[in-house]
């Protein structure tokens, strides 16, 4: 075995001869010893890693996203998600706005109409469609909470039209009893109990799946909490938790709208419907991701 001096082994390792010694004597380079006061270092001993050196962890969707909206970049990911994700979930709830439409507000702030007639409804959702998806970056590892869930809505539902009407409750659930899709919810005054046992079972989980992120998003829209928005808030939630439990996210695009209906319908019989669905958006997002090259 050849032995080397404490410079010959700092000029290999390119550090100070001073951090050597220290490497040294306290044990930390295998194989090293003394004779007198001399340092015996082997050829081969391993250059130890610096005790504070800082470890680096996996850049996940949600750091990139939150790093996106911290900088305002253009043109990747957070931007993308802005976008197709308000247009998808505004259309699928009515809204005439086009995607062009939807960037163009996103990006400029601003409207291009000609010969068409807009509804200013749909303007300001697009408009605050934006600031509920910041919430959830920004919120994406919080708790769900009822509070958080009414702030989304508040948020969503803000300056609109409904939000003049005294009995429509925005931030708050609803008065009056509603329906979707044909089907009987629950009555405004179930509504607070059944959110408080739906969320206190959800939250009970330490780690959420795929199914257990539907299964919460079906019962929810079955109880159908506000007066309106409720599909909107619902999709908004499931992208956040994907975010939260690092699981990929996905985008309700307006050609599966009949495939999720029918899929929420369905849930207690056939979970199949709503999964394939929300996988097949899925695999979209991921091809997203596959074009910015984020890893997933």
């Amino acid at each position: 075995m050849r032995y080397l001096s404490v410079t010959e082994t700092a000029k290999k390792w390119n550090m100070s001869e001073r951090s050597v010694r220290n490497y040294c004597a306290k044990g930390r380079v295998i194989g090293a010893f003394l004779t007198g006061k001399t340092w015996n270092i082997p050829e081969n001993a391993e250059k130890p890693e610096r005790t504070n050196k800082r470890k680096e962890t996996p850049i996940t969707l949600l750091d990139i996203l939150k790093e996106q909206k911290a900088n305002r970049y253009s043109g990747g990911i957070y931007h993308k998600t802005q976008i197709d994700l308000t247009y998808n979930s505004n259309h699928i709830e009515g809204s005439r706005l086009t995607h062009d439409q939807t960037r163009y507000i996103f990006e400029t702030n601003t409207i291009g109409v000609e010969n068409e007639v807009l509804n200013v409804d749909d303007v300001i959702e697009t408009a605050n469609h934006f600031r509920c998806i910041d919430m959830i970056i920004d919120n994406a590892k919080v708790a769900l909470t009822e509070k958080f869930i009414k702030e989304l809505q508040l948020t969503l539902k803000n300056g609109t039209s409904d939000s003049r009407k005294d009995w429509f409750a925005v931030g708050d659930y609803k008065k009056m009893p509603n329906e979707v899709g044909g089907m009987d919810t629950a009555l405004p005054e179930e509504v607070a109990a059944k959110m408080k046992a739906l969320l206190a079972e959800y939250n009970a989980k330490e780690e959420k799946t795929f199914e257990d992120i539907l299964d919460f998003h079906v019962r929810f829209e079955r109880i159908h909490p506000f007066q309106d928005g409720n599909g909107r808030v619902g999709r908004l939630i499931m992208f956040k938790e994907c975010l939260k439990y690092n699981i990929v996210p996905f985008i309700i695009e307006d050609n599966l709208k009949m495939f999720y209906y029918r899929g929420l319908k369905e849930w207690n019989n056939d979970k199949g419907y709503l999964t394939d669905t929300c996988l097949t958006a899925q695999d979209r997002y991921k091809r997203y991701l596959d074009y910015f090259r984020i890893a997933y």
